[in-house]
């Protein structure tokens, strides 16, 4: 007999518990430590991109969690829906609940959204420059001040920084590493597995910080640096744009960024901005004394 699926409208999640309103979000965090590898790639895109989930196909959602669309269908069916349609109803309940309870604040006295910054007839290039501006708002929304505040000290504090991102996160360590290099803190990059690479993950001790830069799926090499240091007892900080990214779970000190995109890769927009406050933040705890070294910088 031809199983019949249940509407979505009707429908919540099915949880194993007595609450019958588990949001999707709570449902997906609940059972990610029992997906696989690939799933647990749609279930981080998922719960850090509910809009996109709520109004995307199978096939956009693949190609921005960086997996196949047969991987969303079967992740939809692992979790005991008929299939994506399914969960992209719950994702959709989910999504309206949030804007409601938000235009519910505004209407009981809370400041009300800012006018966008373009028409509704926007151009692809104004469509990327509103979505980073977005972005952006929201990583301030969202991060903590004490945080922010225990990764600064961290940094301020560590006898040497060892900053580890690859691919396209290499740029970001490089670009952190030039701005505390500026600052004359000690700081050095792990890039790629070179044996120079490797030979510094070696040196890692309890008077250093580790910073683990990730997009998405964590490199291997960033995840051993962060488990290298745990073990080593030496201080990290995760700095990612998936809240249930395996770099996070290993960090003491978690800073989530924004990267929603319209484009055919993630924005990066609030991880620049971010890396340049931290910077900023440990050039204030003591600006005279950099300042001579900074105003060095300036005439060069």
């Amino acid at each position: 007999m031809k199983r019949v699926a249940t509407p979505t409208s009707d429908r919540q999640p099915p949880v194993s518990g007595t609450s019958e309103h588990q949001s999707l979000s709570k449902y997906i965090r609940a059972r990610f430590d029992e997906c696989s590898r690939s799933h647990k790639d749609v279930a981080q895109y998922i719960v850090d991109h509910l809009d996109e989930a709520a109004f995307q196909t199978a096939e956009e959602l693949a190609r921005r969690a960086n997996t196949s669309s047969s991987t969303v269908v079967r992740f939809s069916q692992a979790l005991g829906f008929e299939g994506f349609p399914e969960l992209q109803g719950q994702a959709r309940e989910e999504y309206r609940r949030r804007v409601a309870a938000g235009l519910t604040g505004a209407a009981n006295g809370a400041s009300s959204a800012a006018e966008p910054l373009f028409s509704l007839d926007q151009s692809e290039f104004e469509t990327a420059v509103a979505a980073d501006h977005v972005n952006v708002e929201e990583t301030a929304r969202k991060i903590s001040r004490s945080d922010i505040e225990a990764a600064i000290d961290a940094i301020a504090g560590a006898r040497r920084v060892l900053i580890a991102g690859t691919d396209q996160m290499a740029f970001f360590a490089s670009y952190l590493r030039h701005l505390l290099m500026l600052l004359d803190l000690q700081a050095d990059i792990v890039a790629s597995p070179s044996q120079e690479a490797l030979s510094r993950l070696g040196r890692i001790d309890d008077s250093m910080l580790v910073i683990g830069l990730s997009a998405g799926r964590p490199h291997p090499l960033v995840v051993r640096a962060m488990k290298l240091a745990r073990h080593r007892k030496a201080g990290t900080v995760a700095i990612t744009d998936a809240t249930l990214s395996e770099v996070a779970k290993l960090a003491q000190i978690r800073l989530y960024y924004s990267s929603n995109s319209p484009a055919y890769v993630r924005s990066h927009t609030a991880l620049l901005s971010m890396i340049q406050a931290l910077a900023y933040g440990v050039y204030s705890r003591d600006a005279e004394q950099y300042a001579d070294r900074i105003k060095a910088f300036r005439l060069k």
